[in-house]
């Protein structure tokens, strides 16, 4: 097994295509699909399922695709270490709902170790997509929140797919509005003084479920729902139609503006925001200096 055949595997499984991945890599499709199959040979398994309609990750390719992203991850840093030339183009991968200090955290990432060549994501996604990231091992960090309401249920989700919850720090549930808001001069706003306004949610596709919620599930009947797809149709509505959502409560004003402020929400369970790892993997580099500069906004 060679560091070569693992790039192989991880750009066909990226591509989806042996055509297109061996236009990436510059080879010829049958040295690309001949290379893989010596891997599949030596290794004992078969990493991509062919068919008629093409190929795609088998159950244990995407394990070993996983372990494959690790070890080349600890060659560049031999690489770095060893040649003093940056190690070649370093990859991370990070899966959250909708939080500004996950955001700056990714900023101060890039900033440390963003060289002449580098491949970083930041999704900002519906919850059940995170656990499915870091459960197949695409993203290396899955960050979300855990609380009195979904807690049984997520823990049960994540054991099953052998993932970890790391808390991070407790939260205060808080109300985002406008600060020309009706309720924006209240200390603190309850949920019946909220029904008149809209209420605005990240939609969850086809895997909604009150669990998967980003927001706080409330036993109150909320009577206009809102649902929306991203951080600023969010907040051009939040302030457009004097709407709300509810939140951790750590709010930045680069990201967010200066006209979303965030008040106190009474009756209410606190929020566990934490981050998910995979049990069968070990941290990267990348990973701890993100989680580094995670801590140092939550600080």
């Amino acid at each position: 097994m060679t560091l070569q055949q693992l790039r192989y595997v991880i750009m066909v499984a990226e591509t989806g295509t042996i055509t297109e991945a061996a236009g990436k890599l510059y080879i010829s499709q049958p040295s690309l699909t001949n290379a893989i199959h010596e891997l599949e040979k030596e290794m004992n398994l078969v990493i991509f399922n062919r068919t008629n309609r093409g190929i795609s990750l088998s159950k244990e390719g995407e394990e070993f695709l996983g372990y494959a992203r690790q070890v080349l991850e600890q060659a560049s840093i031999l690489e770095d270490k060893y040649k003093r030339k940056g190690g070649g183009k370093k990859q991370f991968c990070v899966s959250t709902q909708h939080y500004s200090f996950a955001v700056n955290a990714f900023v101060d990432l890039i900033k440390e170790y963003g060289q002449d060549e580098y491949d970083f994501s930041l999704r900002e996604t519906q919850t059940y997509e995170i656990i499915e990231d870091v459960a197949h091992m695409r993203s290396e960090i899955g960050i979300l929140f855990l609380n009195d309401f979904n807690e049984v249920v997520l823990r049960k989700i994540l054991k099953s797919n052998d993932l970890k919850f790391h808390e991070l720090f407790v939260a205060k549930p808080h109300v985002f509005i406008s600060r020309r808001h009706p309720l924006a001069d209240h200390k603190v706003i309850t949920n019946e003084e909220l029904e008149a306004y809209p209420y605005l949610s990240f939609e969850q596709g086809e895997h909604n479920s009150f669990y998967f919620s980003e927001e706080i599930f409330s036993a109150s009947e909320r009577k206009k729902n809102i649902r929306v797809r991203d951080r600023a149709t969010l907040f051009n509505l939040l302030i457009g139609l004097n709407g709300y959502t509810v939140c951790s409560g750590v709010i930045d004003k680069k990201l967010n503006g200066k006209d979303i402020i965030a008040v106190p929400l009474a009756d209410e369970s606190d929020m566990r925001i934490g981050y998910i790892t995979h049990t069968k993997a070990v941290l990267s580099r990348l990973g701890t200096t993100y989680l580094e500069a995670l801590k140092k906004y939550l600080g």
